[in-house]
């Protein structure tokens, strides 16, 4: 027999997110009744993930589901709520759930105003779109975003994924989403940067110089914050900030490389300052070293 409380879902964007949390829900033993997939990958995508669920037109599925995924680009998200309000697809007591990281429920007004249930849940995760991301999702935080009466829906919705979720107030979401977004997108940048310099010295290898390095300076920052801070600017050492300063003033140095740099060592010494890990005249002799 079916677990109680099954409904039917379907998937509007079978990119990455939408097709692994789809066929996560479908093992929580949720019926997915239909999937909207326009190019080729997101088709095979969906073939590997959601094997005999039907792809179908956007109108579709959502007059045949109780929760609809909208798992789309996040700017293709407003004209696609709204274009299905204007058409009168939305249907009172539907479940309409985005994976939008930057929005709240606010962008699903037009599908309330009709009487469906606007629910926020984004995944903090970085998805491959291949099965993996199933048991990956076992160490994923959702950040949710619901009115009070139906946030516990939202919440068991990833229960039943098998992640955890964390509550974000609707005018916290743009906070919520830079902060996600600092850490992961500029981390990739980062490390893409380090890796350059190693190759410009002739290192064939340098993600296994950077590898447990920077692995271990995530957990360890994980695990005690910024106390875990090592190297010349914990430190107060000027004289080898002077050293990288000028090492990446060459000519041959992007840009990039060299303002990241020095952006990010400015403000590594002010929070070391303001946390009590560096003195008032450490703090200003490393400022002016990176000035």
């Amino acid at each position: 027999m079916a677990k109680p409380g099954r409904l039917g879902v379907g998937i509007i964007g079978a990119g990455k997110v939408g097709a692994v949390l789809g066929a996560a829900l479908r093992a929580a033993e949720h019926a997915v009744v239909g999937v909207h997939a326009v190019s080729e990958s997101s088709r095979d995508r969906a073939d590997a993930l959601l094997p005999g669920v039907p792809v179908l037109d956007i109108p579709e599925i959502v007059r045949r589901s109780e929760l609809v995924l909208l798992a789309v680009p996040d700017d293709a998200l407003a004209p696609l709520v709204q274009g299905l309000a204007d058409a009168g697809h939305w249907q009172p007591g539907q479940l309409v759930v985005h994976t939008a990281g930057r929005y709240g429920t606010g962008i699903l007004a037009p599908a309330q105003a009709a009487g469906s249930i606007p629910l926020a849940i984004h995944p903090a995760m970085s998805f491959t779109g291949m099965s993996l991301d199933l048991d990956r999702l076992q160490d994923c935080m959702f950040g949710v975003t619901a009115a009070s009466m139906v946030l516990p829906i939202a919440q068991a919705l990833v229960v039943e994924m098998g992640a955890e979720s964390t509550i974000i107030e609707e005018a916290d979401r743009g906070i919520y989403h830079a902060a996600l977004a600092h850490a992961s997108n500029h981390l990739v940048t980062i490390a893409g940067q380090s890796a350059e310099l190693l190759r410009r010295i002739g290192v064939e290898a340098p993600e296994r110089v950077l590898g447990p390095l920077m692995r271990g300076s995530l957990e360890n920052a994980l695990a005690a914050g910024e106390g875990a801070l090592t190297g010349p600017v914990a430190r107060g050492d000027t004289g080898t900030i002077d050293v990288h300063r000028t090492a990446l003033a060459g000519d041959d140095i992007p840009a990039d490389i060299r303002d990241a740099y020095l952006a990010m060592g400015r403000a590594t010494a002010q929070r070391a300052l303001n946390r009590g890990l560096l003195t008032e005249a450490q703090a200003a002799a490393i400022l002016d070293a990176l000035a």
